[in-house]
């Protein structure tokens, strides 16, 4: 079988972590990058000895699969020009700022027979799978995400920028419809909200309520899942965790072993194995429009109130 050929389109912040990785992970033939900022560009690709190349169309004759990192909003039209020309993508989350563009993007890539892996990273956090372990009938989950200003993501609020995380994790541990939803957000530092919470309820009782930041002075990614017989208490960032138990009308705390591992090494390695043997990815473009819709409705509810 020939090597998957794979490539990153935008290598600034977060896709130079995508090319260091692929050119590392040694199960695909790192290729090529491509991106308007050419002096960047020519920085990364000399770096790690792969072609810088001059347009989308020249990539694309050189990669058979490619992560997109570029700004949101250019996740549509660079992800539909890739999946038309053949190629197996991994799009950075949020999948793109518009539902019904999502929703074209997952079916374009399933008309095609194409996979369609978008990055919520957080998923392959060995934290998750410890957790999903655990998991009977989440009752309550609480989650917290903060960050100082990134001074990125500026085309979009703090719900498109870090909630968006969350809000795919609680919809893949709660598998209910939603009910209903209450939220507030601040815009401080930009034109879109900066800090925000949101309450939601689904149709099998469980309550989830969820805050982000990115005004923060500390970063934190916790969260905390109640169900009846038991309350686990888990740090994404720490890679750690606690479980209590009711045992005997007291509480026994048990701390969860967690194998540390970098979460985006291991997307990127399910992502090239997901494109070599055409496996259905953790978080397709499914399960990715159902967290923008969520998210864009929270997005909708806090603006309606400013």
């Amino acid at each position: 079988m020939k090597p998957l050929r794979v490539g990153v389109v935008g290598v600034g912040h977060i896709g130079k972590n995508h090319a260091r990785l692929y050119a590392e992970n040694g199960t695909a033939d790192f290729t090529a990058i491509y991106d308007t900022n050419t002096e960047n560009a020519a920085e990364i690709a000399a770096q790690y000895k792969v072609r810088a190349t001059d347009s989308l169309e020249e990539f694309s004759d050189l990669v058979d699969a490619a992560s997109v990192a570029t700004p949101t909003q250019t996740h549509f039209e660079i992800g539909r020009a890739l999946l038309e020309r053949g190629k197996h993508l991994l799009i950075e989350k949020p999948i793109a700022d518009d539902t019904a563009q999502a929703s074209e993007l997952a079916e374009l890539a399933a008309a095609r027979r194409l996979i369609l892996q978008v990055g919520h990273v957080e998923r392959f956090n060995p934290v998750l799978r410890a957790l999903e372990a655990r998991l009977t009938r989440p009752r309550f989950i609480e989650a917290h995400r903060l960050s100082p200003f990134p001074n990125r993501s500026a085309d979009i609020g703090v719900v498109l920028d870090l909630m968006i995380h969350d809000l795919e994790i609680i919809l893949h541990l709660v598998r209910s419809p939603v009910q209903t939803i209450d939220a507030v957000g601040v815009a401080v530092l930009s034109r879109r909200e900066d800090i925000a919470n949101a309450r939601i309820r689904f149709e099998n009782g469980c309550v989830a309520n969820i805050t982000s930041s990115r005004i923060s002075p500390e970063k934190m990614r916790k969260i905390r899942v109640f169900q009846e017989d038991a309350y686990l208490s888990l740090d994404y960032q720490n890679q750690s965790g606690e479980i209590y138990r009711k045992v005997d009308g007291g509480i026994e705390r048990e701390e969860v072993e967690i194998e540390h591992d970098e979460p985006l090494k291991r997307q990127l390695l399910a992502f090239i194995e997901c494109a070599r043997r055409g496996l259905a990815p953790k978080v397709s473009g499914l399960e990715a429009t159902a967290a923008l819709e969520l998210a864009v409705e929270i997005t909708k509810k806090i603006q309606a109130a400013w």
